[in-house]
């Protein structure tokens, strides 16, 4: 067993950086880049739906009815989540870029 020099860093050491400041360009091309996510998931959310809208269900056994019933259920709740979460990213940033760019201009005058 051999002890670590000094000079090596620590794996499990915590490391202080600084936090990268938001600007403009960077809350337009991130609300733009989560927005086509956004518009990406409700595609698949749209398809999803129509196809099991299409393609109904045809048993007699009422526990497989139930058991593909929620099944559908949670494939589009999770598609439609994932399409409101990138949304609502969206959203949140194209709001922060509009507040960047209303403190820059009201610093400048």
């Amino acid at each position: 067993m051999t002890n670590p020099t000094p000079t090596q860093p620590n794996p499990l050491s915590v490391t202080h950086e600084e936090p990268v400041q938001p600007t403009l360009m960077r809350c337009f091309m991130g609300s733009l880049i989560s927005g086509g996510f956004a518009y990406a998931c409700m595609m698949l959310t749209q398809a999803i739906a129509s196809t099991f809208a299409n393609k109904p269900i045809h048993s007699d056994n009422p526990i497989a009815v139930n058991i593909s019933a929620a099944v559908r259920t949670l494939v589009t709740g999770v598609s439609t989540l994932a399409t409101f979460i990138f949304a609502f990213a969206a959203l949140g940033l194209f709001c922060l870029g509009l507040q960047l760019l209303f403190q820059k201009i009201t610093k400048k005058s």
